[in-house]
């Protein structure tokens, strides 16, 4: 799984939740998963339809042991996937949620 990261925003994405993701792949890119966590919120509260902030809130929880919490937000991911096969495909998310 450690070569999962986290993805960018489908272009189009509500504005805020685009700010939000790709300061938090900053973050995450620096090893700050817990300021990425919270960048990945944000974006997710900005767009809750978006599956790939879902995704990168599930990864940064994974990476700070919040495992249950991970799988919530892998689900969220899976549902809004919209076909993106990174999402559907994915080893770590099918790894906590059964594929």
């Amino acid at each position: 799984f450690a070569g999962e990261g986290p993805m960018s925003v489908p272009e189009g994405s509500n504005p805020g939740a685009v700010k939000h993701n790709q300061e938090g792949i900053d973050h995450w890119n620096q090893g700050h998963y817990d300021v990425a966590l919270k960048h990945f919120q944000a974006a997710s509260k900005a767009d809750s339809s978006i599956g790939e902030t879902h995704f990168n809130e599930a990864i940064c929880l994974d990476k700070l042991g919040r495992h249950g919490e991970a799988t919530m937000h892998f689900k969220a991911a899976k549902k809004n996937a919209h076909g993106n096969k990174a999402i559907t495909g994915s080893a770590i998310l099918n790894g906590h949620i059964g594929g």
